[in-house]
């Protein structure tokens, strides 16, 4: 199984960190392996998934926290695996606590505070990004756990390119223009960037930044909702702390 690894991750020895893929579609297996419960696949079968990726990361079920996420603004704090409910943003200080973001083009950002030993998930689509979910979840770690710009580490995950992400105005307006691009009579957007701009806004040090390059549109064994429909399946992405 192929899984996406960030270099930044990599590096620190205490942090589990891993994005599912698509294995190769076949009859038995339209969605490609699928990690969603949402998208009208069969449950033993994303079970059976789920559980052979959170395995090549070194955990199990029983150890991640997975929740539904809303397009939204709410983040929650978690201590225990299992679904968490609604939010789109999970905070965590529990050693051996994975927490799970769900995509299939959405931008999802990963961070660690290497002193306060807290980690984060957070899945930011358009809807999420002109919520500044991102922003939110970072000032929220900063009152509640007195993280500090300086001690974070941060990975973006693929997500859709700007060249491949075609909205209508009524989506664009609400972002500043070095974020778009005019495309007839629509627009390339860059959600991406504006979370990158976000964490760079927050004081976080440029080289404490990983930006995935990958495009889920461009990338076959990515999974991508643009590009493939409701023939899309649904990647976790995955990070822990270890004891």
């Amino acid at each position: 199984m192929k899984i996406i690894q960030s270099n930044l991750f990599n590096s620190i020895p205490e942090i589990t960190f891993g994005l599912s893929t698509k294995s190769n579609q076949s009859s038995d297996d339209p969605f490609g392996f699928n990690l969603s419960f949402n998208i009208g696949d069969d449950e033993k079968r994303v079970l059976k998934n789920r559980e052979q990726f959170f395995n090549e990361l070194g955990l199990t079920s029983e150890q991640v926290a997975y929740h539904y996420q809303m397009h939204g603004d709410t983040i929650k704090v978690v201590n225990e695996a299992g679904f968490v409910g609604e939010s789109d943003a999970l905070v965590t200080t529990r050693k051996n606590l994975g927490l799970a973001i769900t995509t299939a083009d959405c931008t999802t950002i990963f961070i660690y505070d290497r002193i306060g030993k807290i980690i984060s998930g957070v899945h930011s689509g358009w809807r999420g990004t002109t919520k500044n979910i991102l922003g939110k979840t970072l000032k929220f770690i900063e009152k509640e756990f007195n993280s500090k710009p300086n001690d974070l580490l941060v990975y973006i995950a693929p997500s859709i390119s700007q060249k491949n992400y075609e909205v209508g105005e009524e989506v664009a307006e609400h972002f500043d223009p070095k974020y778009r691009k005019k495309h007839g009579d629509k627009f390339l957007l860059d959600v991406s960037a504006v979370n990158y701009d976000i964490l760079i806004e927050h004081g976080i040090p440029e080289n404490q930044i990983e930006k995935s390059t990958l495009c889920s549109f461009d990338s076959q064994f990515l999974h991508s909702y643009r590009r493939d429909g409701n023939r899309s399946g649904r990647a976790l992405g995955v990070i822990a702390m270890k004891e």
